[in-house]
């Protein structure tokens, strides 16, 4: 008898067929329909490729540069001394004695442990996360936004911002039909919002950032979409991701106003992603929180319009993922509801209490009275004046590219430049069954071994063709990764264009 452990069918014990009870056809048709770009078949095939190498396979080239995801560390990014010092404390309490841990470490560790059941990071804390947390949460979110007042009650720690996302979608989706919800977002887009989407079954509202103009948010495309989606849904939310992702762009404060303004008029719940709020670059750019430009349009705005804004570890100059730690800051949720999310949320227990404790370095961190302050600063300054010299560095060799066209990158961590595809190529493409950029960046993987995602897979206006390439490789890799990009456009020219 030979065990048949992946077709649809086996033998039972007598000998007779046995079906699988879960196959394609009796999967949850919401998680077919479920894509996420970034891990998409594009870096399925770099996995390939990797592992074709390492058994001594040979290739164009050495090694494949995965420059699809906002992956800091597996980048070569050092991580902050400051904040796995805090965490190693909360992890193993016997490092207390060692005398290379500074003394400012140690106080906030004994504090975070303080907040823990039996003074271990091991127990669970209670579902919204460790109080003292969420107290120094709303101190940072205080002294960010100049004073705006912020309750701690209102601060819930999430396992990556991913976690807060999904579960105030899950709040948000109900009805059927044309009143199922609409939930709008950006295209180009971060696919979490449309997979998120999918898996529930809502209504997926886009509306097209302005590339000309720098991925502005135009107030006249928002009510486009807006009464477009009216006629076929409920349009009851708007996601905004700022800085951008995958566009990389800071929005003005009048954006932030029109878009909470058109809100407050729409009667639309207000999702904020402002996970890369540290990672501004240009400088004529700066952060507007949409909570502190809420407050300053005046109580009427203030008290009324629900927001809710995220913020996680995984970005900014820490880049720390694999903690999977985050927050969501609720406001002028309705209490009846909040009591519904604080039983959604207790379904899952709580959130990591490592990435608790690293979030709480991220908002608490070394003092300029303080011994740590110095390396502190020093790390965190080489960490963002690097991603800003590599954001400059990146924009300028691909605009000198014949046939790419890249807008600045403001903020953020990635590039999402523009490319001209040949006809012939869109033609090859489509005979493949495939999208026009999934053929370029799967050609541009299999030539030079570089690995970034199709624009496809983020939404863009029809006949646009884009990629998405991170800027945290180092700068000699960057400057490696960019040549070849050079290069490798300029030699799929040729061959689709007949161009010289």
């Amino acid at each position: 008898l030979v065990l048949q452990t992946d077709s649809t069918s086996s033998l039972s014990r007598n000998g007779k067929l046995r079906e699988k009870t879960l196959t394609l056809d009796t999967l949850n048709p919401q998680v077919k329909a479920v894509e996420y770009a970034v891990r998409g078949p594009i870096v399925i095939k770099a996995g390939e490729i990797e592992r074709y190498l390492e058994e001594g396979g040979t290739k164009p080239f050495s090694e494949v540069i995965k420059a699809n995801i906002g992956d800091a560390h597996a980048m070569g990014q050092k991580p902050i001394t400051f904040l796995r010092q805090v965490v190693a404390l909360c992890t193993f309490p016997e490092l207390m004695d060692s005398p290379s841990f500074p003394e400012d470490a140690k106080r906030r560790a004994r504090r975070i442990l303080q907040g823990c059941g039996g003074h271990s990071l091991g127990s669970y804390s209670a579902s919204p996360g460790v109080e003292c947390i969420r107290k120094d949460i709303a101190a940072y979110i205080e002294q960010r936004d100049e004073g705006v007042p912020s309750d701690w009650e209102n601060v819930y720690l999430t396992t990556g911002a991913s976690d807060g996302i999904m579960t105030i979608l899950r709040l948000l989706v109900s009805g059927k039909d044309s009143s199922r919800t609409g939930v709008m977002i950006p295209i180009p887009q971060y696919p979490l919002y449309s997979a998120a989407i999918s898996e529930m079954d809502a209504v997926q509202v886009n509306y097209y950032l302005d590339e000309d103009n720098c991925w502005a948010l135009d107030i006249n495309e928002l009510h486009r979409s807006y009464q477009a989606a009216k006629q076929h849904c409920q349009p009851r939310v708007i996601c905004i991701i700022n800085p951008g992702n995958p566009t990389g762009q800071v929005q003005s404060k009048k954006c932030i106003e029109e878009v909470l303004h058109f809100a407050y008029e729409e009667n639309l719940f207000v999702m904020s992603d402002e996970v890369y709020q540290d990672n501004v670059y240009a400088p004529d750019c700066q952060f507007h929180s949409f909570k502190k430009v809420l407050y300053e349009m005046g109580p009427e705005y203030f008290n009324s319009v629900e927001l809710v804004s995220f913020h996680s570890t995984s970005k900014g100059y820490t880049g720390e993922c694999g903690f999977r730690g985050g927050y969501m800051e609720v406001i002028n949720m309705d209490p009846e509801v909040k009591a519904q999310m604080v039983k959604l949320l207790s379904v899952r227990l709580c959130p990591p209490l490592a990435g608790q404790a690293a979030m709480d370095v991220i908002v608490n961190p070394p003092q300029p009275e303080e011994h740590t302050f110095k390396q502190f600063h020093q790390e965190k300054s080489s960490v963002l004046g690097a991603l800003a010299e590599k954001a400059k560095l990146t924009e300028k060799i691909l605009n000198a590219v014949p046939g790419i066209k890249c807008n600045p990158v403001q903020g953020a961590m990635y590039a999402f430049p523009r490319i001209f595809i040949p006809p012939k190529a869109v033609e090859e493409a489509k005979a493949l069954g495939m999208q026009p950029d999934m053929l370029y960046c799967l050609r541009l993987l299999e030539e030079t071994g570089i690995c970034v995602v199709p624009g496809s897979g983020f939404g863009q206006k029809d006949g646009t063709y884009h990629f998405r390439m991170t800027i945290l490789p180092s700068i000699e890799k960057l400057k490696v990764l960019l040549g070849k990009v050079r290069d490798f456009h300029i030699g799929f020219l040729k061959e689709y264009s007949g161009l010289e």
